[in-house]
């Protein structure tokens, strides 16, 4: 049987600080100077890309064949970014949210008009102080039509490749907040709780006060799909969902269109099917090269293993964890992984045992197959009971004396994280850089 080959992309979101670790609002200044500096390096100056709010940025990678690739990419563009904003007196902030207060100033741009609109901009604030990563997981060409969401010309095998893929991202939801956990502050104030998940998709259920606290068909999980026509019917309905709020804000849907929204772009799901032909996993918190190396690794394993050995993904009854049998790979129920699983894994993490069983059956899962990356996996694997998040590291070095973080200290930490991501950048070798995660620093992540 043929391997089948796809790609893998990655966008990351950074604050821009100054050099005494404040917000800086010169995003477009930095972004116009990385692009003109990229073009006289004969590199693509679109991979460097702006936010909804001015003290925010993006970058991007281009498709990649590997994990290795992938990472060597997303080096070379973090590292030449961090050499840019040096040169202008500035930083890149590379955590999930900002430690002190912050008024993010928005852009000017109907899109984001409509969208605080609907939500109400004190919401719709949220998402410009934290920050995450996306990473995509290619599908067959074609299978994926902006206007009806599935392809009626795709074949049926890739239908079926393409509801795999999407109900992979969605078991590994819960593992990925879990293990990618950066910042243990907002506003100022250390919440105990993953802080981009419940800022940023909120819940009713749980009290998350978050942008999509009363949308969830629009920025909550969406259910695993069955079939290929109920992946179509999720869609329309989350879209319909959004033209509702739109009228109720009394916005025209006329408004939506001509502001370049559309059927899939009206989504902001943790995961969510892309016009570029990629599932989309935006759940990750932002984090240092070493964290998103691992989610990489761990995310390119799992699916090219379900590619290669034709596995059918679907939910179990009763299932906590992943579990193979023949050529099913069974995953946790819905009910369980958007209830229990998710408040477990945005309270307690790792912590868990629930947590640790079902985060360390998808690390096994995705090592099985060998090749690059494996022994990492199997080495976390081992290692699951010791792992330290990032966000569990800084509240041992920053713990606060008082309800609220200091001035002083929310800058200090911001320096620090600053000094870790160059740090990094700098110690990583970009020819080779899976190679960094053997290493137990690395690893075990037990130094901030």
């Amino acid at each position: 049987m043929a391997i089948v080959k796809r790609r893998i992309g990655l966008e990351q979101e950074f604050f821009l600080v100054d050099e005494a670790g404040s917000l800086s609002d010169r995003a477009d200044e930095f972004l116009k100077s990385c692009q003109l500096k990229a073009q006289a390096q004969g590199l693509n100056p679109n991979y460097f890309v702006a936010e909804f709010v001015k003290s925010m940025v993006e970058i991007n990678t281009p498709p990649a064949d590997t994990a290795k690739e992938l990472g060597k990419v997303y080096l070379k563009n973090l590292k030449f970014a961090l050499s840019v904003a040096q040169q202008m007196g500035l930083r890149l902030y590379p955590l999930s949210s900002y430690p002190l207060h912050t008024t993010p100033v928005m852009r000017d741009h109907p899109n984001y008009h409509i969208q605080a609109r609907t939500v109400g901009k004190p919401k719709f604030l949220h998402a410009g102080k934290c920050t995450g990563t996306h990473l995509h997981l290619e599908v067959p060409p074609g299978v994926i039509d902006p206007r009806v969401a599935v392809s009626y010309n795709s074949t049926s095998a890739q239908r079926e490749e393409l509801l795999n893929i999407y109900n992979l991202a969605t078991a590994c939801d819960s593992a990925l907040i879990s293990l990618t956990r950066a910042c243990p502050f907002y506003e100022g104030q250390a919440l105990g709780l993953a802080a981009h998940t419940i800022r940023y998709r909120g819940s009713e259920t749980f009290g998350w006060e978050g942008v999509y606290t009363n949308l969830q068909p629009v920025g909550g999980l969406m259910p695993y799909a069955e079939s290929v026509e109920g992946l179509v019917e999720q869609q329309f309905a989350r879209y319909y969902a959004w033209l509702q709020a739109m009228e109720k804000a009394s916005i025209e849907p006329n408004l939506l269109l001509e502001a370049g929204g559309s059927l899939l772009k009206s989504a902001w799901n943790p995961v969510r099917l892309n016009k570029l032909g990629t599932v989309e996993v935006r759940c990750i918190d932002s984090n240092y090269p070493s964290v998103i190396l691992a989610v990489i690794t761990l995310l390119e394993n799992a699916a090219k293993r379900v590619r290669q050995e034709n596995l059918t993904v679907r939910p179990a009854k009763g299932m906590q964890i992943f579990e193979l049998v023949g050529d099913h790979l069974y995953v946790p129920n819905f009910e369980y992984l958007n209830g229990e699983l998710l408040y477990t894994s945005a309270t307690e993490g790792i912590k868990n045992p629930k947590v640790r069983a079902y985060v360390n059956s998808i690390l096994q899962f995705a090592s099985a197959l060998g090749g690059e990356g494996a022994n990492f996996l199997a080495k976390l694997s081992r290692h699951l009971d010791q792992y330290q998040t990032i966000e569990a590291s800084i509240l041992q070095e920053f713990t606060p004396t008082t309800a609220q973080l200091s001035l002083d200290t929310g800058l200090r930490l911001v320096r620090s994280c600053c000094d870790k991501l160059e740090a990094q950048v700098s110690l990583i070798d970009i020819e080779n850089p899976l190679a960094a995660l053997d290493t137990d620093e690395l690893l075990l992540l037990h130094q901030h």
